[in-house]
This record gives structure tokens, C-alpha cells and sequence, in this order.
């Protein structure tokens, strides 16, 4: 059983991997319609919604009192903070950069996961971080190209990195207490509540955006955020937060595939080359040592 859990936990983790890949190919049309805080309010309300139907058919009701500290913390954080100020940075900075300053979430992650968790930090888990972060710096270098990058939007960047880690460390513990599906439900509630006052934006925009740009934005609030955020409530409840967060390095690399195949974009020796190191890093971050098997010598009595 805890093979078929660890299974089902990293299948959760990839198809969250996946959607969030995904989203980026999303914001692109989204993104030139709306305003961040309009996106933001508008993908959370679409996530908020299919999340709370689900969440009546499975009749799971209110999480714990216990769970509520994470939620909110994880809401204002995670699914408000940082979806507006990414939106916002990545206005400010070319793709590339922001790729590159919000991948320093991972690796905050597992430092606040030591801290405040009590999570350990293995040398491969930290090695693999490093190899992916690499990766990543490669794929952010190859996709700036003659972009540009402002003070304010490298602020806003890491400012989103910090709420992501905020957002996960706080997740990790109400999932002990409450389901995924609860967490991730009112976690997004919250998040969308704290976008309210950009109510009055999406409301003004959708009146004039085209419909592409619509319908990607009601299509990251489905899948990258409902679905998304759910597999990775239900896996961050079964490993470390700090393991969690180096799995979100295939990302770039799949990031990269996508724009490729729906885009057209052909990446180039770094683009790929950083690819295959993230991959490679998440490979090694969520390898786990041999187990040493003691053969006992003939005369030991075994106790």
C-alpha cells in the first residue's frame, strides 16, 4: 500500500506539473487582455467555482477549525499575493527573467520547510535542486532574448517567489488536518475574496476582451488552478514540501515542449540543454538512496 500511495502521490505531482506548464501558453492571450489583478480575480472565481460543485457532490462540507490557519495563510498568499504580482511582473520583465527569479520558489520552499516544518534537507534533494535551478537559469537566459527587464518587475518576480513558498509552507500542515479537495477549495475562496477590489476591472475588460483571451482565462482558472492545485494538495499531503517544490522544475522543461508544439517556438541548443537539466534535477531530487541490506554472519543471533 505505501507503494501504491507513493505512486498515485507522483502521478498527482506530474499532472499538476503538467496543467501549470500548460497555463503559461494560457497567460499569453490572457494575459495582453487583462489586467493582472483582473486575471487573477477572474481565473480564482472560475477555479472557485467548479472546486465548490465538486466539493457538493462529494458532500465534504467545512475543513476542521485546525485547518483553517493554513488555508487562509496559503489563500492571501499563494492564490491571491502571488497570481497578482506575477501578472504584474511579468509586464514589467521578458519571460525569460521571470522564469528565472520566481524559480528561486523551490529552493525557499525547502529552506522554509526546514524551518519552520522541521523538514530534513537530504544531499540529493538539495543537489538536484541545484542542477535544476541551473536548468532553469539556461531556459530563463534562451527566452530572454532582446527582452527587457525592469527594477520594479525583478522585485515583483521575487516577490511572487516569496508568497509561492509562503503559500506551500503553510498549505502542508492543514493538509493534516483537512482533504485536498477542502484546502484547495477554500484556499482558492480566500484568494478570491482578496482580489475583490478588482472586481470592477474584470468586469470593464471582459466587456471588451476577444473571446480567446476569455476563454483562457476561464481555462486556467479549470485546470491549472482547480485541478492543478488539487493534485497538488493531494501530493504535498504525502511527501515533504521541499521534495514537492524541486518537482515543480520540470516545468521549464515542459514549458519549452508546449510552446514547441502548440507555438511553433523551436528552442535552440541552450533552451534545450536547460530543459534536460531540470529534468535531470528533479530525477535526482526525488531519488532515494539504497536501501543497505546486512547479511548476517553465520553464528550472530539475530534480535
Amino acid at each position: 500500500m505505501p507503494n501504491r500511495s507513493s505512486r498515485l502521490a507522483l502521478a498527482a505531482a506530474g499532472v499538476t506539473v503538467v496543467l501549470w506548464a500548460s497555463a503559461f501558453v494560457a497567460i499569453r492571450s490572457a494575459g495582453a487582455a487583462y489586467s493582472p489583478g483582473a486575471l487573477a480575480l477572474g481565473r480564482l472565481l472560475a477555479g472557485a467555482l467548479v472546486l465548490g460543485l465538486v466539493l457538493v457532490i462529494r458532500r465534504e462540507g467545512l475543513p476542521p477549525r485546525a485547518a483553517w490557519r493554513g488555508i487562509v495563510l496559503s489563500g492571501l498568499l499563494w492564490f491571491g499575493a502571488y497570481m497578482v504580482v506575477l501578472n504584474w511582473g511579468e509586464q514589467e520583465v521578458d519571460a525569460g527573467t521571470a522564469a528565472m527569479v520566481v524559480n528561486i520558489g523551490p529552493i525557499l520552499i525547502a529552506l522554509l520547510g526546514a524551518k519552520v516544518l522541521g523538514e530534513a534537507l537530504p544531499p540529493r534533494l538539495l543537489a538536484g535542486m541545484a542542477v535544476s535551478f541551473a536548468g532553469a537559469v539556461a531556459v530563463g537566459l534562451s527566452m530572454s532574448g532582446e527582452g527587457h527587464a525592469s527594477v520594479l518587475g525583478v522585485v515583483l518576480c521575487l516577490l511572487a517567489a516569496i508568497a509561492y513558498a509562503g503559500g506551500v509552507v503553510a498549505q502542508k500542515p492543514a493538509l493534516a488536518h483537512g482533504s485536498a479537495l477542502q484546502v484547495t477549495t477554500f484556499g482558492c475562496l480566500v484568494g478570491a475574496v482578496a482580489c475583490l477590489p478588482f472586481a470592477g476591472r474584470l468586469v470593464e475588460e471582459v466587456g471588451r476582451a476577444p473571446l480567446s483571451a476569455t476563454l483562457n482565462m476561464v481555462y486556467l482558472g479549470v485546470f491549472p488552478t482547480a485541478l492543478a492545485f488539487t493534485t497538488w494538495a493531494y501530493a504535498l499531503a504525502r511527501t515533504t514540501a521541499g521534495r514537492m517544490g524541486a518537482t515543480t522544475y520540470a516545468v521549464p522543461a515542459l514549458v519549452v515542449l508546449m510552446a514547441w508544439l502548440f507555438l511553433g517556438e523551436l528552442p535552440g541548443l541552450l533552451t534545450l540543454g536547460g530543459g534536460a537539466l531540470c529534468l535531470a534535477g528533479v530525477a535526482v531530487s526525488r531519488s532515494r538512496p539504497k536501501a543497505t541490506v546486512v547479511v548476517p554472519t553465520p553464528g550472530t543471533v539475530q534480535r
